[in-house]
C-alpha cells in the first residue's frame, strides 16, 4: 500500500509522534500519552491533524439535485451555511462511505468522505454526475484539515482571529461553517470554519491549503498554550468517538451493512421526491426492519467487569454467539470498558445481559442506549 503523508508530517515528528498506517497515510497515533490526551480533549481541548480525509467540490446549477441522486440524504434541503451527515449507497443499499456535505451557496457544496474511501467517492460522484449539470472536483491533494476539539476550542480559535469576526464564531451553530480570518504567519487569511467533530465535543475544523498548514498548526499552538491544548493522534481520536456513540467505516459502517441496521436510518430520506442510488433497496430494507439482511442491529455495551472486549471479538447469550464486537476498549471518561457490537435483534434491547468472550473467557457485558457519553451543554 502506498503511504502518503500529511503537509504537518514533520511537525509530528518534531512533536515526538507514534506513527500508524490509517487508509494509506502516515498519522500520528499519538504523541506522548494516549490517555492524556483524551483527558485533554474532554477537559480543555486537542488540535488533530485530518489532512488524510477528502474534499470533493460539487458546483452548478444542478449541485442540489445531483446530491440528491448521489446520496441518501436529501441535500437539496440544506440551507447555505449548514452542513449534513449523509451516506452515499450501493444499488443493494450496502453503504460506500458515511460524509459530511456543507453547503457553501445555492450552487455549491463541499463534500468531506473518509481517508480511506476518499478516491472511491469522488469516482462515485463523478459517474454519477452524467445527465447533471455539474462539476465534480476532488482538492484532497492540496487541502489540509486542523482540528480543534475540547470545551476551550472557541476560546482558542478567538485568539486569532479579528475582533470583529467574533461573532461568526461564537455564532457558529454545530453543523454549520462560515469563512473567517485567521491569522497564519502573521497575516489575516480567509479560511473556511466548520464546527461539526466527531469527539463528542464542541470543536471546530479549519481547511487550509497544503502550503499553509504548518503555518497554521503552530499558530493555533501557540494560541492554545495558556488554555491546555496539546496535539491528539488518532488513538484517543478513536477512543473519544467510541465514548461520543460515533460509527467509524470499517468498523460499524461497510458495504455488506445498511443504514437500518447501523442505526442510521434517520440518514435516509425515502421521502424525497427524486429517485437516488440504493432508495429501492433501503425501501424494502426499512419495511423488513433493522437487521433485515443479517439479523442484528448495532447497540452499545457496557461492561460490568474491567477487561474490554475488541473488534471482531464474539458476543455470546447463554454461551451461545449471538453477535460480534466491532469497537470496544476501556472509557477513559466513564471508567469501564465500552463496546458497539451487532447482535441478534432479540438480544437488542437495553438491560439485556450478554457476555463478550475475551479469548475462551466470557465478560459480562450489558446492552445500553447509544451514545455512552454526552457532553454537558
Amino acid at each position: 500500500m502506498t503511504e502518503n503523508y500529511t503537509a504537518l508530517y514533520e511537525q509530528h515528528k518534531i512533536a515526538g509522534a507514534s506513527f500508524t498506517d490509517f487508509g494509506g497515510w502516515q498519522m500520528p497515533l499519538k504523541y506522548s500519552s494516549e490517555l492524556a490526551e483524551h483527558h485533554a480533549v474532554r477537559n480543555a481541548a486537542g488540535l488533530f491533524d485530518l489532512s488524510h480525509m477528502g474534499e470533493v467540490w460539487v458546483t452548478g446549477p444542478d449541485a442540489a439535485a445531483f446530491l440528491d441522486y448521489a446520496l441518501a440524504g436529501k441535500l437539496s434541503a440544506v440551507a447555505v451555511g449548514k452542513a449534513k451527515y449523509s451516506l452515499i449507497c450501493q444499488e443493494d443499499g450496502g453503504i460506500i462511505d458515511d460524509l459530511i456535505s456543507y453547503r457553501r451557496s445555492e450552487e455549491k457544496y463541499l463534500v468531506v468522505p473518509n481517508a480511506g474511501n476518499a478516491k472511491v467517492v469522488a469516482a462515485a460522484l463523478a459517474e454519477r454526475a452524467a445527465g447533471f449539470d455539474v462539476t465534480v472536483e476532488d482538492v484532497s491533494a492540496e487541502t489540509s484539515l486542523i482540528a480543534v476539539q475540547g470545551p476551550n476550542a472557541e476560546a482558542i480559535l478567538l485568539t486569532l482571529v479579528p475582533a470583529e469576526q467574533h461573532s461568526l464564531v461564537t455564532g457558529l451553530k454545530y453543523y454549520a461553517a462560515v469563512e473567517v480570518g485567521i491569522t497564519v504567519n502573521g497575516a489575516v487569511q480567509d479560511l473556511l470554519l466548520a464546527r461539526t467533530g466527531y469527539t463528542g465535543e464542541d470543536g471546530f475544523e479549519v481547511y487550509v491549503p497544503n502550503g499553509d498548514a504548518a503555518g497554521l498548526w503552530e499558530a493555533l499552538l501557540e494560541a492554545g498554550a495558556g488554555h491546555g491544548l496539546i496535539p491528539a493522534g488518532l488513538a484517543c481520536r478513536d477512543s473519544l468517538r467510541l465514548e461520543a456513540g460515533m460509527p467509524l467505516y470499517g468498523n460499524e459502517l461497510s458495504r455488506e451493512g445498511n443504514p437500518y441496521a447501523a442505526g442510521l436510518g434517520p440518514v435516509v430520506s425515502l421521502a424525497k421526491e427524486s429517485d437516488f442510488i440504493g432508495k429501492a433497496a433501503l425501501a424494502e430494507l426499512k419495511a423488513l426492519g433493522a437487521g433485515a439482511t443479517s439479523g442484528r442491529k448495532l447497540v452499545g455495551l457496557k461492561g460490568l467487569g474491567r477487561r474490554a472486549g475488541r473488534s471482531h471479538y464474539p458476543v455470546l447469550k447463554d454461551g451461545n454467539v449471538v453477535g460480534e464486537v466491532t469497537s470496544g476498549q476501556p472509557s477513559p471518561t466513564l471508567g469501564y470498558p465500552i463496546a458497539m457490537a451487532y447482535v441478534d435483534v432479540e438480544h437488542s434491547e437495553p438491560g439485556t445481559a450478554l457476555d463478550i468472550d475475551l479469548r475462551g473467557k466470557p465478560e459480562p457485558f450489558e446492552v445500553v442506549a447509544l451514545p455512552f457519553y454526552k457532553r454537558q451543554k
